[in-house]
């Protein structure tokens, strides 16, 4: 009980206190995490906390990135930011007690914690699945609507759905001589990205492999 009744003492004095607080805050996110099943899934993902993003980003993710801190969920960044806080503050509280250099220790403390999370988060990066980047190429292959009345080799707009439900309107233009009304449905075969626009030929229903018999 005495050892236990110290380390009660030392967690709640100056200067670890300061880290106290979010620790306990920290181990409530992740206690409730793992009974709801949300949390580390859903960053990966997107749905929850962000995964830190490429330096350029917005936010507080971006914040982290600009501090070599990016490439994992922003909830395992901060979870580890504030333990290795407050292990080197408690440490260093221990070590320095009763000298002139205690006050310095939260400083020390939050030097350790980014050194430490950033070697601890290079291995993580490797297994955290990329998110892949939407392009234009992924319109190559779908159907679309043409809006304007005619397309030719250097006019022509469309409207395309994307595999997320999001609509856009883009550019078309066709290599023969095909008969294009506003409003008939063309498929795209190929994207220029010189010209950044697509090029279309007719569609046939009857030829989809996917259509409902």
């Amino acid at each position: 009980m005495g050892r236990l009744h110290e380390f009660v003492d030392a967690a709640l004095a100056f200067p670890t206190v300061l880290f106290s607080f979010p620790l306990v805050v920290v181990i409530g996110y992740w206690i409730v995490s793992l009974l709801t099943g949300t949390a580390l899934g859903d960053d990966a993902a997107g749905e929850g906390a962000p995964a830190a993003e490429a330096p350029g980003g917005g936010g507080f993710a971006g914040f982290l990135a600009g501090l070599g801190l990016g490439g994992v969920p922003v909830a395992v960044t901060v979870s580890l930011l504030v333990a290795v806080a407050w292990f080197a503050g408690l440490t260093g509280s221990v070590l320095a007690a009763g000298t002139p250099v205690l006050p310095a220790v939260p400083v020390a403390a939050v030097a350790c914690a980014w050194l430490g999370t950033r070697l601890l988060t290079l291995p993580l990066r490797r297994a955290v699945p990329k998110e892949r980047v939407p392009s234009r190429a992924d319109f190559v292959g779908r159907t679309c609507v043409i809006r304007t009345g005619r397309v030719g080799r250097d006019f022509g707009q469309a409207e395309v759905t994307s595999p997320d439900g999001s609509s856009a309107l883009v550019q078309v233009r066709q290599t023969g001589d095909d008969v294009f009304g506003a409003g008939s449905t063309a498929l795209i075969f190929a994207y220029d990205a010189p010209g950044e626009f697509f090029w279309v030929m007719p569609y046939d229903a009857e030829l989809d492999p996917d259509r409902p018999i």
